[in-house]
């Protein structure tokens, strides 16, 4: 990144900021801010990919022409021109399993790590936890009776 300007003071007073010099691209922090759900293919490797975008601004410069991702038609992204640097505001890609695999398949590194099924495990094992420590019966009824304060009171 080149710099970033801060246009409309969002995250700080306006001015310009220096970046990493690790991208040829330049950032224009804007107010309107979007985030957005997102479904798309990696350029590179025809993966599928998924994630939230979160947008708080608009980056230009050479690297955007090498772009990271394909989202709903339009280029998202951008990668340095040796391909070491990449990147996107889509978060949350390397929760994917395939795209994972394929990021990481593309350095020569082989990845078997199941991080969705790992996640849906541990979310059982802290529901059976809480279950066994909890009335949750208990907190439900807590729950459900202040909702019901909560819209008589509105």
């Amino acid at each position: 990144m080149r710099a970033e300007r801060k246009a409309d003071g969002v995250d700080g007073r306006p001015g310009t900021v220096e970046g990493l010099g690790l991208l040829d691209i330049a950032t224009v922090m804007r107010s309107d801010k979007s985030t957005t759900l997102v479904h798309g293919r990696h350029c590179a490797t025809g993966a599928a990919i998924e994630g939230y975008e979160i947008h708080l601004g608009r980056s230009e410069g050479g690297d955007c022409a090498r772009p990271l991702l394909q989202i709903e038609g339009r280029a998202d992204g951008a990668s340095s021109a040796n391909g070491r640097v990449q990147g996107t505001y889509v978060h949350g890609l390397f929760t994917g399993d395939a795209f994972r695999k394929a990021w990481l398949a593309q350095f020569g590194i082989a990845s078997s790590l199941a991080y969705e099924a790992r996640i849906e495990s541990a979310l059982d094992v802290l529901a059976d936890h809480l279950e066994a420590h909890l009335d949750i019966d208990r907190l439900i009824e807590i729950a459900r009776s202040r909702q019901t304060t909560s819209a008589s009171a509105a």
